[in-house]
């Protein structure tokens, strides 16, 4: 298991293309982020556990969550062929719909995912 502190970085790899005039998007495979545990807009308790899977991703330091523009630590275990990212809510946060923020980096940056869902979180 992995676990470490989300911090936002670079991608030094980005932009990386060939100069020929075919289709640079058929070549692209787009990180994917699936699997929202909880799932969109459901109601939680505060401090409540979220898990996700990652595919296609560059590795587990280029998956980032972030809750209110505060990056949130996470745990990455990696499997065969993805990994899933488990994390939790912050204890202060109470009777709002928050979203949870995700960023995952792929080798080539026009195929990175940024996306997320919003949870109703109450006491």
């Amino acid at each position: 298991m992995f676990s470490h502190t989300i911090f936002a970085q670079s991608n030094p790899h980005a932009g990386h293309g060939s100069g020929s005039s075919g289709n640079q998007d058929a070549a692209c495979i787009k990180a994917k982020v699936s699997n929202f545990s909880p799932g969109h807009l459901a109601s939680v308790k505060p401090g409540s556990a979220f898990s996700f899977m990652v595919s296609g991703s560059n590795g587990p330091g280029h998956i980032h969550v972030s809750i209110r523009e505060q990056a949130i630590k996470l745990d990455v275990e990696t499997k065969d062929t993805f990994y899933l990212v488990k994390g939790s809510l912050p204890a202060d946060i109470k009777n709002e719909t928050i979203r949870i923020s995700v960023s995952a980096k792929s080798k080539v940056s026009k195929c990175d995912n940024d996306t997320g869902w919003l949870l109703k979180v109450s006491e």
